[in-house]
């Protein structure tokens, strides 16, 4: 299951308080304050890691506490320090503050971390206080109180390459046939219902990451549809491919490239700096040549790159890869 939305609470470990007692020895004979500190409370951490994939295992734990500070002890003894917590995240995770929803820190790279709440201090111990002219104190210190935090956590899927385009135009056929990933593949709409990352394999070791996103229907940017709830994911990717169907006689490939331009500007008009690639698909079932040249001529005017493939057949892969590599690099 991919999810990739969670919301969670965060909570520090208190302080522990510090001790009140008198130490009674041997030669000593009238004692002397002998209370020690409490132990600081345990941090909750944030940590990018690649041993996590999706939020998925935020649905099953959403409270995170750090252990409370041990209590201090007579002699002098501090309390134990509390025991850190560590949550992990994937790489493109943002983390939100609640309920202002203001962002916190944004996970790019693996081995970040970052500390979200901090433990409360410990309480002084009635040693601390003694003076010349106050040599039996009875004052101690409670340990503070723990941060605590409400945090949303997104996760933007990271890859050099987003497919997108209308419902069923072949972009699952096609990630298949490019990397090893396997997503579910049928004749009808909608078949794709969460993001897909592969990974495309090129000479001298090379490669580069490759994602599904699910089909994007007009008033995608309002929530329509699978709406902005993955259209987000192609924040990240560095080249945007717009898989259009030339088989499909009812739709007009021109208009269909420019709905989803559209849908793009109105969702973030950012992506439209992005590098574009646009994609004819499923030419094993051409019908209408015109179709193809209609959709070549607005490329060629407005100075896009161009590629015609056919998943099933395998026309245009070698081509498309090299034409993707050349973008990247």
């Amino acid at each position: 299951m991919f999810i990739d939305r969670a919301k969670i609470r965060v909570v520090a470990g208190d302080g522990g308080n510090g001790c009140l007692a008198f130490r009674r020895e041997k030669f000593v004979p009238k004692g002397g304050p002998s209370g020690g500190d409490g132990g600081k409370g345990g941090d909750v951490y944030i940590e990018c890691s690649e041993r996590v994939n999706t939020l998925l295992h935020f649905q099953y734990q959403r409270i995170f506490k750090g252990q409370r500070g041990r209590h201090g002890e007579g002699d002098r003894r501090h309390g134990k320090d509390g025991t850190d917590v560590t949550i992990l995240v994937p790489p493109g995770t943002q983390v939100f503050r609640e309920p202002e929803h203001q962002l916190i820190h944004d996970f790019a790279r693996l081995g970040e971390r970052l500390k979200i709440a901090a433990g409360g201090r410990g309480g002084r111990g009635n040693a601390r206080f003694a003076t010349s002219t106050n040599q039996a104190p009875r004052h101690v210190e409670a340990g503070e109180a723990g941060e605590e935090a409400e945090l949303s956590l997104s996760l933007k899927l990271i890859a050099d390459v987003g497919l997108i385009g209308f419902p069923n135009v072949g972009k699952s056929t096609l990630i298949s046939r490019i990397s090893s990933a396997r997503p579910k593949i049928a004749d009808y709409p909608f078949t794709t219902l969460m993001p897909h990352l592969g990974v495309v394999q090129l000479e001298d070791f090379r490669s580069f990451v490759v994602a599904d996103i699910p089909g994007l229907i007009e008033g995608a940017h309002a929530g329509h549809g699978l709406g902005d709830q993955f259209l987000k994911h192609v924040e990240r990717t560095r080249v945007l491919v717009h898989m259009i169907d030339v088989s499909d006689g009812v739709r007009n490939p021109v208009s269909d490239y420019k709905a989803i331009v559209r849908e793009l500007a109105l969702f973030d008009s950012g992506l439209l700096n992005r590098k574009q690639l646009i994609v004819a698909s499923k030419l094993d079932a051409l019908a209408d040549p015109r179709r193809l040249s209609r959709l070549k001529a607005m490329c060629t005017r407005r100075k896009l790159p161009f590629v015609g493939v056919s998943a099933v057949t395998g026309q245009g892969i070698t081509e498309l890869i090299g034409t993707l590599d050349r973008m990247l690099r």
